[in-house]
């Protein structure tokens, strides 16, 4: 069976959301982020990067939550888009992309300095959420001439979309979802669909920590204890 590694962070959740709308089944195994199990040597062995999430699948192991959605869409052939062509493949890919190294890491820097830097810096909080903004522009625009990230057809860009879009409040503030009704519109679209229910339930499987206390800090930012500049 596939073992799932997996915390309620949005990069599991992606996944999540994908084995539930595939009906495949899978263990989900905890990783505690905020107590370090991330950095222990039992996980690296399965991520040398100590991020979740990771899938063993088999003799395959795939870490990053981009290249797994990939991997598992194109095993099951589940959430693709139908058109078989270099175009719908070029825009699947560049759209896999712009989440995986957009979205996402600006997303997360922006909630790191919002919320948890021990300093306000107010250039970082600009710059950050400026491209959040900007990202969310980006696929706001995009959906508003198309149902779905990619057309009429819901595929894995609309679940990596999502993993990142629906935790906007935290991201730039909950009163910015005005500016980008497209967005809303799918992130609700998929937030309700049965899958997306079950997936978000996951986290309650297992117990995490929920303090964000000084342990946590250190396991989640490992910057605080070495200084490189």
């Amino acid at each position: 069976m596939l073992k799932f590694y997996y915390s309620g962070a949005p990069n599991p959740m992606k996944i999540a959301l994908f084995l539930e709308e595939a009906g495949l089944p899978y263990e989900a195994i905890p990783v505690d982020t905020r107590k370090g199990d991330q950095h222990k040597p039992e996980y690296l062995k399965i991520n040398p990067n100590g991020k979740v999430p990771a899938i063993v699948d088999g003799d395959a192991i795939v870490f990053d939550s981009n290249a797994i959605l990939l991997y598992l869409a194109e095993k099951t052939g589940r959430f693709l888009p139908k058109e078989k062509s270099d175009r719908a493949r070029g825009e699947l890919l560049s759209w896999l992309m712009f989440a995986a190294t957009g979205l996402g890491p600006f997303s997360g820097q922006s909630v790191h300095f919002r919320n948890y830097a021990p300093e306000k810096l107010a250039y970082a909080i600009n710059r950050y959420a400026f491209e959040a903004h900007r990202h969310y522009g980006v696929l706001d625009e995009r959906l508003a001439a198309r149902k779905y990230m990619l057309g009429d057809d819901y595929t894995i860009v609309d679940m990596d979309v999502w993993g990142w879009a629906r935790m906007m409040p935290i991201v730039i503030g909950e009163e910015h979802w005005a500016k980008y009704p497209n967005l809303k519109r799918l992130v609700d679209e998929i937030s309700a669909r049965p899958a997306a229910v079950r997936a978000i339930a996951i986290k309650d499987r297992h117990k995490f920590k929920t303090e964000m206390d000084e342990e946590a800090r250190r396991a989640m930012f490992r910057h605080m204890d070495q200084q490189v500049a």
